[in-house]
């Protein structure tokens, strides 16, 4: 149960740069809701593997190199998935705003990301 509170909070964080990154990045350049997205998607990844790895699971018995390889390849589907669906509702729904879309996203991809990170990348 600690792990998966500390995951949530890590979850929170990540969630908190990736909506403030899209905002900026929308409020600032001209790339459009799917460019900043994809970038704001990358940041929370590599701060979130931070996070999950000194804060939640604690570092692997995995060389750095092995591990962010396992936490890239869980990182990178879960994105996926959290990307499809924040694109398809946006596609679907054009009155929905990005930062809406982004949070129905994010909730459907965390039960995937928890069980990737805990199973295949941070297990003891």
């Amino acid at each position: 149960m600690k792990k998966l509170v500390r995951f949530g909070i890590v979850g929170t964080a990540g969630f908190v740069i990736d909506a403030a990154l899209l905002w900026l990045l929308l409020e600032t350049t001209p790339l459009g809701p799917f460019l900043a997205r994809a970038i704001a998607i990358a940041v929370a990844l590599v701060a979130t593997w931070y996070l999950n790895r000194s804060f939640t699971f604690g570092a692997s018995r995995r060389s750095i190199a092995v591990e962010g390889f396992r936490y890239g390849s869980v990182g990178i589907t879960s994105a996926m998935v959290n990307y499809l669906i924040y694109s398809g509702l946006l596609l679907s729904l054009p009155i929905l705003q990005p930062l809406a879309a982004l949070v129905i996203a994010s909730i459907a991809a965390m039960a995937f990301s928890f069980v990737g990170y805990s199973r295949f990348v941070f297990r003891r």
